[in-house]
């Protein structure tokens, strides 16, 4: 078998890929719905591929790998690699979580990090009522994820919350920075109180904070939420869209505190997952499928974190339907050390019509089925599908 195209359609928000081979099969991939520019780095690897056996995953990912980098730039690898896993499966005719080495599990635990509606506000009790909306959903997630400091509105809506210079949204993952001044602290420190009133042990809370503190503000903040039992605090110091690793930074915030800190969603490749699980900087990584350089990069990363008493749980809320095939098969197959992943819902309602294989009712109790059809497990209806491709793609599908 051999790849004979490598395309790349903007669907909606996302960039999907197809990989095409002469023996008529292809497979899928997707990015983040934040990432339609990726579209020609994706296509960048065409001539690379065009050629090779797709079963041969790993001697495909030899000739790109080198070429991804930290969040954004290794979605593009990412999303090839798991079209080719899903061409390998399909070949195999087994679902691809056979192929990574069989399932430990039968279902997939997820929590709730992309189910949301705009928030009233950023007052304590506009976070009390956001959770309580989320603990009453039908999926019934054991654990819900909110953003807090700067990973959301209350750095400009909360007055002198933080001493740095504010930067106007212009693009997704522009980074805030600065010491968090004392009301700042109080308000979000008041904001958990609020959120645990309502939550208490039932459903766990996590808080995605960052990036854009500094060490000694993020210690303090630990400390002083240590009592709510907090399932982690994520992205305090580098995070989402942040180049580069600071694992000493980490292990002494993470010395500091019992709450568990996290990190990781923005790290591309094992070798930048290496000193934070070697030296226990942090007690739960997060990477993406589809940002660290795909599914066998993460369950590497998986099993090396497990050899040191390191929790694992992705990240994965803006990675369409199609990334949660891919989330599925990989999470079915990983160490004890696996928590949940963050469930990513349809970036648009229309995505649940042209997806091909979801359950009718995908999540309950925080549980997903297992997808048992070969490769990946979903596909997209490519009639219901053409009516959102531009006109530069109307090729995509052929």
């Amino acid at each position: 078998m051999k790849i004979t195209d490598l395309r790349c359609a903007v669907i909606g928000k996302h960039p999907i890929v197809r990989i095409v081979t002469d023996e008529g099969l292809y497979g899928l991939g997707e990015a983040e719905y934040t990432k339609p520019y990726l579209k020609p780095w994706v296509l960048h690897f065409r001539e690379a591929l065009i050629g090779e056996d797709p079963t041969d995953v790993e001697r495909c990912m030899l000739k790109i790998r080198q070429r991804g980098s930290f969040k954004p730039y290794g979605a593009a690898v990412s999303a090839i690699e798991h079209a080719l896993w899903d061409i390998a499966g399909k070949a195999a005719g087994v679902p691809v979580y056979k192929l990574l080495g069989g399932k430990v599990r039968d279902k997939v635990r997820v929590y709730n990090g992309s189910i949301r509606k705009k928030r009233t506000g950023d007052r304590p009790e506009d976070y009390a009522a956001d959770v309580k909306w989320m603990m009453e959903r039908p999926e019934n997630f054991f654990m819900v994820k909110q953003g807090i400091s700067f990973h959301s509105n209350m750095k400009t809506s909360v007055p002198d919350f933080h001493y740095g210079v504010r930067q106007p949204p212009t693009y997704h993952g522009a980074m805030d920075q600065g010491q968090i001044s004392e009301r700042g602290m109080a308000h979000m420190v008041e904001c958990v109180i609020a959120m645990k009133e309502v939550l208490g042990d039932k459903v766990s809370l996590a808080l995605d904070c960052g990036p854009g503190w500094f060490l000694p503000d993020a210690i303090r903040f630990a400390q002083a939420v240590e009592k709510y039992n907090l399932m982690w605090l994520e992205d305090m110091l580098t995070g989402d869209y942040v180049p580069w690793v600071n694992p000493q930074a980490y292990r002494e915030l993470t010395t500091s505190t019992s709450t568990p800190i996290h990190t990781g969603e923005q790290i591309y490749l094992r070798h930048n997952f290496k000193e934070l699980i070697e030296t226990q900087a942090v007690r739960v990584i997060g990477p993406d499928p589809a940002d660290i350089g795909g599914i066998a990069e993460l369950k590497w990363v998986a099993e090396h974190a497990y050899m040191h008493s390191i929790m694992m749980a992705p990240h994965g809320t803006a990675n369409g339907l199609l990334g949660l095939g891919a989330l599925i098969n990989l999470c079915a197959t990983l160490p004890a050390n696996y928590i949940a992943f963050e469930y990513p819902s349809a970036s648009d309602p229309w995505w649940e019509d042209i997806v091909v294989g979801l359950p009718t009712r995908i999540v309950k109790d925080s549980m997903i089925d297992l997808l048992e059809a070969p490769g990946l497990g979903l596909d997209i209806d490519a009639v219901g599908a053409k009516k959102y491709l531009k006109e530069e793609d109307a090729g995509f599908f052929d």
